[in-house]
């Protein structure tokens, strides 16, 4: 019998870093690491290098200065007193709101719009072409300086609401109020108000809005609990049991409650002499931006259901069919569950494209963080390299987070692989 014997280790040698395959990649890993920790260092010193030419260091200590500027829109109490740093919260604040706004309404909108284009009825796709084709091919700035006219140009006036002859009138069931000024929309009132949580430096939060929360994630809990007992009965005996009134109940019985309890009701905005009061008075800018924002990405994200229905198979929709499913009932919960699949990932984009273009807010005066951090704070204190970086910062993180639980959904629908 030949015996074979182990081959014989071969000494290492530098040549090998460059000519072995087992070392080779590790090397031109390390290098270009190197290389780009060198091009880094030497931009940072070169900045920091002429900024002391100019007197100028880095450092964000010009955060914790007055402010001394107002900002219309304030969804956190604000002072002209107040720091740079909360002028710059309040900023992110707002853009947070248009933001996630306008995800929701693009969102809703795209999906009516992607489904419509697919419509049977050619009056109906052809409209929804034509929307997709002219909003999408027209740069957004043009929109949003577009809506702004029709807003300062063609929208009445609030005294126009007044008179026993008015030339305006209000809309959704007389609850909201158009007007070239702003935007009166009802708000809420509790005629039995916990009182608040301070949580420091002037920000609160209220009772309610915790206990609803708790109400919520409470019912979320319970659904799951529920629907696992029940696909856990149907693995039992092949039979499922009805669940749907009793998830019903557990998310909206407690809310219900909570209304009643805390004795919340709808305020609706009334003219009185010569403006609307009793309800919230909304900023122009925020509408006119949050429209904007909303009708131009809903083009793109019509096109992406759109693209997302007709990947899935067309025996999908003909097996649906055959069971005796109606098609609206088949789109919903045959069709585009599986279309989730392919509709998710550029989801993710146009949600990060829409966050970052809220950046155009500035246009029509909207104080997001790009109007207050990386406008008025940095022509105040001429701290334009510290402004921006953190101003960079802060649109990276904010985009690594909605990708981040854009992506933990798009795990949860993806295909198992067994």
């Amino acid at each position: 019998m030949t015996e074979l014997s182990a081959p014989e280790k071969v000494p290492f040698r530098l040549s090998m870093l460059v000519y072995d395959r087992r070392y080779r990649s590790m090397t031109f890993q390390v290098v270009v690491f190197i290389l780009f920790m060198a091009i880094g260092w030497w931009l940072v010193d070169n900045t920091l290098r002429n900024l002391a030419i100019m007197g100028k260091d880095f450092n964000f200590s010009f955060l914790w200065q007055r402010a001394g500027y107002d900002i219309p829109q304030t969804p956190i109490p604000y002072t002209a007193d107040d720091t740079h740093f909360r002028a710059a919260m309040v900023g992110l604040l707002n853009t947070l709101i248009v933001s996630i706004l306008g995800c929701i309404a693009a969102t809703v909108l795209g999906v009516i719009i992607g489904v419509a284009r697919l419509s049977k009825n050619w009056l109906i796709a052809r409209l929804m072409t034509i929307y997709v084709e002219i909003f999408r091919n027209i740069p957004l700035l043009l929109w949003i300086l577009i809506i702004l006219a029709v807003f300062t140009e063609l929208l009445p006036p609030p005294n126009a609401f007044r008179g026993e002859n008015p030339t305006a009138s209000m809309i959704l069931f007389d609850s909201v109020a158009l007007t070239n000024r702003y935007t009166a929309v009802p708000t809420l009132t509790m005629s039995n108000d916990p009182g608040s949580l301070p949580l420091g430096a002037r920000i609160t939060i209220d009772w309610a809005v915790i206990a609803f929360a708790v109400a919520l994630i409470g019912g979320w809990l319970v659904r799951r609990a529920i629907n696992g007992w029940a696909q856990r009965a149907q693995d039992r005996s092949g039979r499922r049991p009805t669940t749907w009134w009793i998830n019903l109940a557990v998310m909206v019985l407690p809310s219900l409650a909570l209304i009643r309890y805390f004795g919340i009701d709808l305020i609706e905005p009334e003219l009185r002499g010569f403006n609307f009061t009793g309800g919230m008075n909304l900023q122009n800018a925020l509408v006119v931006l949050w429209l904007a924002l909303t009708l131009y990405t809903a083009a793109f994200i019509a096109e992406i259901v759109r693209a997302g229905i007709m990947a899935v198979s067309k025996g999908q929709t003909e097996a649906a069919y055959a069971l005796g499913l109606q098609p609206n009932r088949t789109m919903r919960l045959v069709v585009l569950p599986q279309a989730l699949r392919v509709i998710v990932p550029p989801l993710i984009s146009q949600y990060l494209n829409l966050t970052k273009n809220s950046s155009l807010a500035i246009a029509v005066g909207y104080m997001d963080l790009r109007g207050t951090l990386g406008g008025t704070t940095l022509n105040q204190t001429g701290r334009e390299l510290e402004s921006i970086v953190l101003m960079m910062l802060i649109y990276l993180a904010l985009s690594l987070i909605i990708s981040g639980v854009m992506n933990i959904y798009n795990a949860r629908v993806r295909l198992k692989e067994r």
